[in-house]
């Protein structure tokens, strides 16, 4: 174990927003990315915790992302709220509309929260997870950069398009899934290159269409996405949903706005919320009993729902704190030190 060090959630968080806020992100940007980056590692996702402090340093010094840009709100219709990220990260966005989705879904029975113009580099569940803390049921989706080659080809098209699914539980945590469409996030095929180890075949081709277990050659080439076809299909789908759909980039045109700098990418994000009391009325209780039923067909022959090891993760690093790697600690210790070293 001498090679990682063990920290509080408190030292976590702390220790992003010191670096984020010494680079120049604006103090409620920071608050909130610093929040999402506690989560990730709380929940031992190592790819969407403290890692993303510089990628998010990097980001900033690209001069793409606005650090102190101030989300606007608007109404296009009853069942939607609009924010407009104003080229700034994404996260302080959802927090802006968040209470205006959850209002506009118990008065209508659903509803959708469109963020444009946002830099999103996290994963989605905590913003499911919020929804379902609402009593909501939620979904949320986005596109990325053109990393991933559509089944049978070879060059990039789609984002790893993530999805995310949340059912609210009473007395438990809910049901949620967040998976990309990707056969696996790109920050894990980055930690696997940084760290000099091989992935699996079936995460990605090479420059020349060859599938490789050489991280570095994938991230240069094409990831693939899980699944064959199917994978390629809901991953169109998103592209359609979460760009064509709300007036914002595809994973193709986030990647030409980037123009090599090697940001976060820049997109937007669609998040939808359903109130389940508005749907099932009286039958509030028969709804939720068949959700519970339908959990215990599949714990009780032994599967697991998705999220359980997130959850079990999540309890122990409340109890006894987190481990992160020495390196990955001594490089944002170097960003605070100086803010214009390498990320």
């Amino acid at each position: 174990m001498n090679d990682l060090i063990n920290l509080s959630l408190e030292q976590v968080h702390a220790l992003a927003l010191r670096a984020l806020t010494v680079n120049g992100m604006g103090e409620d940007h920071a608050r909130a990315i610093a929040d999402t980056i506690t989560q990730g590692q709380r929940d031992e996702c190592h790819s969407h915790g403290l890692y993303r402090v510089l990628v998010c340093v990097h980001s900033l010094r690209s001069g793409k992302v606005d650090p102190v840009a101030r989300p606007s709100v608007s109404r296009p219709a009853p069942a939607i709220v609009r924010v407009d990220a104003q080229r700034g990260y994404s996260l302080l966005a959802f927090q802006t509309g968040l209470p205006l989705l959850v209002e506009q879904a118990r008065e209508l029975g659903m509803a959708a929260l469109v963020i444009r113009n946002c830099f999103h580099f996290s994963a989605l569940w905590p913003e499911v997870e919020a929804i379902a803390a609402q009593g909501l049921v939620g979904m949320a989706m986005t596109p990325s950069h053109a990393w991933v080659a559509p089944e049978g080809g070879r060059r990039g098209v789609f984002g790893t398009n993530p999805l995310a699914f949340s059912w609210p539980r009473e007395g438990q945590e809910p049901f949620v899934f967040d998976f990309a469409t990707s056969a696996i996030a790109r920050g894990d095929i980055e930690l696997h290159a940084r760290q000099g180890k091989p992935i699996p075949l079936g995460w990605g081709l090479d420059a020349e269409g060859r599938p490789s277990t050489d991280a570095r050659a994938v991230l240069e080439g094409a990831m693939q996405t899980f699944g064959g076809h199917k994978g390629s299909a809901l991953a169109a789908m998103i592209e359609l949903m979460a760009g064509a759909l709300i007036g914002d980039l595809t994973s193709a045109e986030s990647l030409a706005f980037d123009g090599g700098a090697g940001a976060t990418p820049c997109h937007g994000e669609l998040v939808l919320a359903f109130d389940p009391a508005r749907f099932l009325g009286n039958e509030l209780d028969a709804g939720r009993q068949r959700a519970e039923a339908l959990f215990a067909a599949i714990t009780g022959q032994g599967a697991r729902l998705p999220s359980q090891r997130r959850f079990a993760a999540r309890q122990r690093s409340e109890r006894e704190g987190v481990w992160v790697g020495r390196t990955l600690l001594d490089d944002i210790q170097r960003l605070i030190d100086d803010p214009h070293s390498p990320t």
